[in-house]
């Protein structure tokens, strides 16, 4: 925008100043030769009386250089030859004094005014003025120089100007859009200096009011969240005693292992809510400095950004699914690589994608049904795999979008898509060999972390 507003100020000053240099140069010309012109006619004039007093050669030759230094002022005596050296051609002299007419007209080298007097025994004397050319030019020069220089002076201004407006106009909208930018990445402390022209004021001004209820609607929105999940609270403790009064049964150690993960997973949703804004990449919201919270796994060393073993935490959600499947009569298989298998999400992110698959398997198919899970690493990814040998999914790219399977709020698929997406990764639904549902989610591999890293890592694993 700066260089096109320079540009049309270079446009318009250029057509503005030309179109009043040309006339103007010309005009000049025409009163410079004017000038020289009339002060030729003059000097004629005024040598008139002089012929006719005398006639003399010497009077006559005296009185022309009195008018004349240059000896361009010439006298024609009838029957003699001229009194000087004369520029004017033959048939215009003898026009001039046959026809008695003053003639003033442009010849090779100059331009020439013949003036013509009568004498007594009429006769008829012409005096001739001769203006070189270099006499109707004087001055033109030094006059289009100062007008071009005038006329560079004024483009250069207005460009100047032009360009300065550009510039502020420029750096409010940079400005804007960085801020929007920023925004957009999830700093919601973003905010714009309103400055610049009142359009581009008003724009900064509305840009502030919005991210200002932007926050106040997500603070709203985290504390619905975390209220609507205190409420499960009740219902918990109410399954706390029941677990109590079940004390000493086979079942009692099982359902107080299974309510206390819940209420540990309760808390961290909770946490997780009231955090100004999600942490780690299913977030797409990191805000520097922001700790996860309480109950849930860093998932990277030395805030390194987030980290996980994959194999590890499959395996250890996989062990308490196995407890509900033994319940359930479901045969489970797991089958899981020995290969590191570090991927660029937290514990809790890995753990949430195995939830809803199997959960999925548990919701979504009949008791008995068997299901497998596996872990494969390849060159660059890691690849989970979830089975069952129940009815399959019939629309496998409807289910991948939130909340359109049918009888489904289609969280599950969703958790699992956007898990894969945040590290480069992939979903895909097909039937596998049990007859079932086949859940492949690839996640890139992550760069290893430093070696000061690990160690530190280890040392907190000891502790």
């Amino acid at each position: 925008m700066r260089r096109s507003l320079a540009g049309v100020a270079l446009a318009v000053t250029s057509m503005v100043a030309l179109s009043f240099l040309i006339p103007l140069g010309a005009l000049v010309m025409s009163l410079v030769k004017e000038q020289g012109v009339t002060a030729a006619q003059q000097r004629g004039a005024a040598m008139a009386p002089v012929l006719a007093l005398t006639t003399d050669p010497d009077a006559l030759r005296e009185s022309a250089a009195g008018l004349d230094a240059a000896d361009h002022l010439v006298v024609h005596l009838p029957g003699a030859g001229p009194l000087g050296r004369s520029k004017a051609p033959a048939a215009l002299l003898e026009r001039a004094q046959r026809g008695r007419e003053s003639i003033s007209q442009e010849v090779p080298g100059g331009w020439v005014c013949l003036q013509p007097v009568v004498l007594p025994g009429d006769k008829v004397a012409v005096i001739e003025n001769f203006v070189p050319e270099a006499e109707l030019t004087r001055g033109v020069a030094e006059s289009w120089a100062v007008m071009c220089f005038l006329a560079v002076g004024l483009i250069a201004g207005s460009v100047l100007v032009a360009d300065r407006l550009g510039a502020k106009v420029v750096r409010s909208s940079r400005r804007l859009a960085q801020a929007s930018r920023a925004l957009g990445l999830g700093d919601l402390d973003a905010r714009v200096e309103p400055m610049g022209p009142r359009e581009l004021r008003d724009a900064g001004v509305a840009f502030n009011a919005m991210a200002q209820r932007m926050n106040e609607l997500l603070a709203v929105e985290r504390e619905l969240v975390a209220d609507l999940s205190h409420r499960l609270r009740t219902p918990l403790t109410a399954l706390h005693l029941a677990s109590e009064r079940m004390a000493g049964t086979p079942e009692s150690a099982r359902v107080e292992a299974a309510v206390c993960e819940l209420e540990t997973e309760l808390r961290a949703i909770i946490a997780a809510a009231r955090t100004p804004l999600a942490v780690g990449p299913m977030g797409q919201g990191l805000l520097g400095g922001t700790e996860p919270p309480p109950g849930r796994g860093s998932g990277g060393p030395g805030g390194a950004g987030p980290r996980s073993e994959a194999a590890q935490v499959v395996r250890r959600r996989t062990a308490f699914w196995a407890v509900l499947a033994e319940q359930q009569n479901r045969s489970c298989s797991l089958d899981i690589t020995q290969e590191p298998t570090g991927i660029g999400l937290s514990d809790d992110d890995v753990a949430a994608v195995v939830d809803a698959l199997i959960g999925n398997v548990f919701r979504h198919t009949p008791e008995g049904t068997a299901f497998g899970v596996a872990v494969v690493r390849t060159a660059q990814a890691v690849e989970l795999v979830v089975e069952d040998g129940g009815p399959g999914i019939p629309e496998p790219e409807r289910a991948l979008s939130r909340g359109s399977s049918t009888g489904s709020t289609g969280l599950g698929l969703d958790i699992a898509r956007r898990a894969a997406t945040a590290t480069g990764g992939s979903v895909r639904v097909t039937r596998g060999p049990l007859g079932g549902a086949h859940i492949a989610v690839t996640f890139t591999l992550a760069a290893p972390p430093p070696s000061g890293h690990r160690s530190r890592l280890s040392r907190r694993r000891r502790r």
